[in-house]
């Protein structure tokens, strides 16, 4: 897929939910970006496309957050994840093929996903609300 330049947060979520009509329901879909990249903005706008009602917040705290829509969505932040231990100690093996998991800070645990993932990488611009997005592997 070619690079989407977005020019504002309703960009980056309607591109987002344009982007989850092409899921078909057990998709990993890891996140790149620095802290206010607009990661989450990016989950609010793909779990509007799968029609999630539930408002979508970063799981920073709770580590996964569990909507239902078309699909179960599970929004995880491995920010705080630092071995295999605890991706165990949360569960998160038992998460895949059950749903589309989207994943924040993926960079933290890059050796635990497999080769299907579908990585998203959002890039900052010199103007404060414009991004970069490149999707690879969908």
């Amino acid at each position: 897929m070619d690079d989407y330049f977005s020019k504002s947060v309703e960009d980056t979520e309607n591109f987002a939910a344009e982007f989850s009509k092409k899921l078909t329901g057990n998709e990993i879909i890891a996140m790149y970006g620095d802290l206010g990249a607009g990661k989450t903005s990016f989950t609010r706008g793909l779990a509007r496309g799968l029609e999630v009602e539930e408002t979508i917040s970063s799981p920073t705290f709770a580590i996964v957050n569990e909507y239902s829509g078309i699909y179960p969505l599970y929004h995880f932040d491995m920010y705080r994840i630092e071995n295999w231990d605890d991706l165990e100690s949360i569960g998160f093996f038992d998460y895949i093929n059950n749903g589309v998991i989207i994943i924040e800070w993926s960079e933290n645990i890059e050796g635990a996903l497999p080769s299907e993932v579908i990585k998203v990488y959002i890039d900052k611009t010199d103007k404060e609300n414009e991004r970069i997005i490149k999707v690879e592997g969908m």
